[in-house]
């Protein structure tokens, strides 16, 4: 197994770019710009290269775990 691969094969330290994380979430790519700005809630993890955004797949998946356990998707609580 490579450096930064996990058991299936996959290279965890790939860095998934807007596009991308929108398409895995299921939103609009605006929705991701807009809950990586520091007012948001919830804050996507993201990574800011000069005028770039990009994410880490690990820091996503614990994202939505975290979204998950607390029923928070759109900064409030779920009914």
């Amino acid at each position: 197994m490579g450096i930064g691969m996990n058991e299936q094969g996959a290279d965890l330290d790939v860095l998934l770019n807007v596009e991308e994380v929108a398409r895995l979430l299921r939103v609009p790519k605006s929705w991701v710009y807009e809950h990586t700005l520091p007012r948001s809630n919830p804050r996507l993890p993201h990574i800011r290269l000069g005028k770039y955004l990009r994410f880490r797949l690990p820091d996503l998946q614990e994202f939505m775990a975290q979204a998950s356990q607390k029923g928070v998707a759109h900064g409030r609580q779920r009914q």
